[in-house]
């Protein structure tokens, strides 16, 4: 029998009131809003809440309500939060050394590159602070790559090809790769020489790929924030085979679908089509900020020092925390029970919410799972929130993205789509598509 949505997640546990709020000068949340507003750039539609604390997949705001998070700080909490293995490694490196800039050479920067390098199709590992940042360097790194292949061209390949739906992130070059025209229209104009076509359309594509004239194509082997939609194995063998006939470069960004999250280390591991870039970011240090962009040795040869470099990028704190991470996440015990979990997610959710009009489908792999919907999610989401329930939106707004943290249990995912299930009425008032 389905819990009605008014069982929520937050009112047999709470945590105890942040005692930040009153040492840092607020009240209540109310208060912590209200000077938001005044003092911070308006770039972001919150959710009115506040939160102070977490502890494994669960969240506490400063009222002390506790809220189940599918939603892992945008894919980015994979282990949770306040994770043992993770916290103790910040700890002794902040305790040891954090920033050193790179004119000098650090001992976990060098080792994370290294076992990302030994647990990839990579030779070689650049540093960034996040996908954004690791986009913008694959952009670099690509239109270098050719200058140097073509070396008496006087116009080398410089074009990029993008598809529909697909998000890269937010600087100008990264934005240029980005589709949702809204991002990019106030900011115009952006980087010119992008090409969009269909995602997954290979007619349309092999007539954009060509000799001369493109860089390299950019894709995501899973669309995160386009709607949660799933490349198949033909399209990207194809995007393959195309890049090397044009001697273009495939880069896959995996900043939201890499690292583990699709019970594979890498995405593109389960259609067994190997990029020449792939940028990641948002999990690798668990919840501090990095990017990385993982390259074949053909690319790195054409970048020479001073080509491209950061103050912040690969820290010994940040990078001695992204080593606790990717030494869980690696192990394939672990990685078998997110595939094992996304299934399951998938056929409750299935059980659950299909039978609802409103619900179109639930796709997705591993632990990146989408609902679709015939209006948009908002009301269903904001109804989850009220229920103690945190998750995303995605697409035109119609699909509600689940990426909840990799250890999450069955039993916490069993709660997610009850709640959920129970707050489907909050649609039934829902024309707006």
């Amino acid at each position: 029998m389905v819990r009605e949505s008014s069982a929520c997640l937050n009112v047999e546990v709470k945590a105890p009131k942040s005692a930040n709020l009153g040492k840092l000068g607020f009240g209540e949340s109310k208060d912590v809003m209200e000077t938001e507003g005044r003092v911070i750039v308006g770039t972001y539609a919150r959710t009115p809440i506040v939160l102070v604390s977490g502890k494994g997949c669960k969240l506490y705001d400063a009222e002390g309500r506790e809220y189940l998070d599918m939603s892992s700080g945008i894919a980015v909490n994979s282990l949770g939060h306040g994770d043992p293995t993770w916290l103790k490694a910040v700890i002794e490196q902040a305790n040891t050394l954090t920033h050193v800039s790179n004119i000098y050479y650090s001992i976990p920067q060098v080792e994370l590159a290294k076992r990302l390098v030994a647990c990839s199709f990579s030779d070689r590992v650049f540093f960034s602070n996040s996908g954004t940042e690791a986009n913008e360097a694959a952009i670099k790194f690509a239109r270098k790559f050719q200058r140097h292949s073509h070396p008496d061209a006087k116009e080398p390949p410089t074009d990029f090809i993008a598809f529909t739906n697909s998000f890269h992130g937010r600087t100008m070059g990264a934005l240029a790769l980005t589709s949702k025209e809204h991002y990019r229209s106030p900011f115009e104009p952006v980087m010119p020489g992008v090409t969009f076509v269909e995602y997954g359309n290979i007619e349309a594509t092999k007539e954009l790929i060509q000799k001369g004239k493109t860089a390299a194509v950019f894709v995501e082997p899973i669309q995160g924030e386009g709607g949660i939609y799933s490349a198949t194995k033909e399209f990207l063998q194809f995007l393959r085979s195309a890049c090397d006939d044009a001697g273009a470069l495939l880069v896959f960004d995996e900043v939201q679908c890499g690292l583990g999250r699709t019970g594979h280390l890498w995405a593109h591991e389960s259609y067994g089509v190997f990029p020449d870039i792939m940028t990641l970011a948002k999990p690798l240090a668990g919840g501090l900020p990095i990017g990385a962009v993982l390259v074949t040795e053909r690319v790195a040869s054409a970048i020479n020092f001073g080509d491209h470099g950061s103050t912040f990028a690969g820290s010994p704190l940040v990078c001695n925390a992204a080593l606790a991470v990717l030494e869980k996440i690696s192990e394939p015990s672990f990685l078998a029970s997110v595939a094992k979990k996304g299934q399951y997610l998938k056929q409750i959710l299935t059980q659950k919410l299909g039978h609802n009009p409103h619900v179109k489908e639930v796709r997705g792999l591993g632990l990146i799972v989408g609902i679709e919907l015939d209006v948009q999610a908002s009301p269903l989401v904001d109804a989850c929130q009220e229920a103690g329930l945190l998750v995303l939106t995605a697409g035109k707004g119609n699909v509600v993205r689940l990426v909840p943290p990799l250890i999450i249990t069955e039993e916490e995912l069993e709660l997610a789509a009850e709640v959920l299930s129970g707050s489907l009425p909050a649609l039934d008032g829902s024309n707006s598509k």
